[in-house]
């Protein structure tokens, strides 16, 4: 892909941005290429080492708030472009009918949330109490050593090592579902923001 082509694809799929940020992000790719083609490195080499275009625009939408892309989205001058106006109008009559479905659509998603995370504390509270348990069995086993209650000794260390398992296992899936439930959250909230980017470069090619 040649670097006119790279920043043409990105102008569409960036769209639905402010002016300034597009101009940023396009200057800013624009310098970079041109900055790898002084070094000797060919065009196309360069423009596949960036990464696709939908790749940089996940990472921009990341960054940007939501509020932002709303207020974008919603400006007066954007909403008489290509008809704009009859939509912002068929939107606000259809009010009641897509605002109880999207509060649905959010309890729902944040109860999910809600409930994951509850799992995670569960988790860690059970890691808390396993651990208890191995640094408890392991004391417990300075008495029936002291009584020569090899048995019993024995017993208490095994007791120990299951409970020191347990708090290792636990620890492991708390931690491994946390990781999972913050990139899931930060997917939906990428995805969400990125209905408001790239809508009129997709009509307008």
């Amino acid at each position: 892909m040649k670097k006119q082509e790279f920043l043409t694809e990105l102008r569409q799929k960036l769209s639905g941005l402010s002016q300034d940020d597009i101009d940023d992000r396009l200057a800013f790719y624009d310098e970079m290429i041109d900055e790898y083609v002084e070094n000797g490195v060919p065009e196309e080499v360069a423009i596949a080492g960036i990464g696709s275009v939908d790749d940089i625009v996940a990472q921009v939408v990341s960054e940007i708030p939501l509020t932002k892309l709303v207020k974008e989205k919603i400006k007066p001058e954007n909403s008489k472009k290509g008809g704009k106006a009859g939509k912002a109008v068929a939107l606000a009559l259809t009010f009641p009918l897509w605002f109880p479905l999207l509060i649905t659509a959010f309890v729902l998603f944040l109860t999910f949330l809600i409930v994951l995370w509850a799992i995670v504390v569960t988790l860690f509270a059970c890691t808390a109490g396993f651990l208890a348990g191995a640094i408890g069995a392991f004391v417990c086993v300075i008495p029936w050593v002291l009584m020569g209650n090899v048995a019993g000794a024995v017993f208490m260390i095994g007791a120990a090592i299951i409970c020191a398992g347990f708090t290792l296992l636990t620890l492991a899936l708390g931690v491994l579902l946390s990781k999972g439930i913050i990139k899931l959250t930060g997917l939906i909230f990428v995805g969400i923001k990125s209905l408001f980017v790239g809508k009129e470069g997709k009509q307008n090619a």
